[in-house]
């Protein structure tokens, strides 16, 4: 699905692939990249693409969550958090990705953190565009 409307663009340009750099055309953001040892590479103090998609989804989900907690009138603590983990694995043809979402809404009994929870994995970017692509697991902590 494509947005009726674009708000915002971002720019981001990669060299050397996994083993390069990325960096933001504003020049905000600027990452040295490294093949994990779990891929064969030599780890390294560099971040990769898993990682990166990873912190993308959890602060956009967290976001979601925020928006429809809002919506309905729950207050959340400070220390509300997502964290997303990021696995690659080989499919027939090529690798694909599987993400869990693991919410922590400390406070919010879990009935209403599920329905929170799953208000946001409707409305969240990053699970639109993941949607039927990717297996993402929504748990709550």
């Amino acid at each position: 699905m494509t947005p009726e409307k674009i708000l915002y663009e971002s720019s981001v340009t990669a060299h050397g692939g996994r083993e390069g750099k990325a960096q933001s055309a504003d020049g905000s953001f600027s990452v040295n990249l490294s093949v994990p040892k779990g891929l064969g590479g030599p780890g390294g103090d560099g971040t990769n693409p898993e990682q990166l998609f990873a912190a993308g989804y959890a602060a956009c989900f967290l976001g979601a969550v925020k928006l429809v907690a809002r919506t309905k009138k729950v207050p959340l603590s400070d220390d509300v958090s997502i964290t997303a983990k990021v696995g690659i694995g080989p499919i027939p043809v090529g690798y694909a990705l599987a993400v869990e979402l693991v919410a922590s809404l400390p406070g919010i009994e879990r009935p209403l953190a599920e329905e929170i929870v799953a208000g946001a994995h409707e409305r969240c970017p990053y699970s639109n565009a993941t949607r039927g692509n990717v297996d993402v697991k929504l748990t709550i902590a």
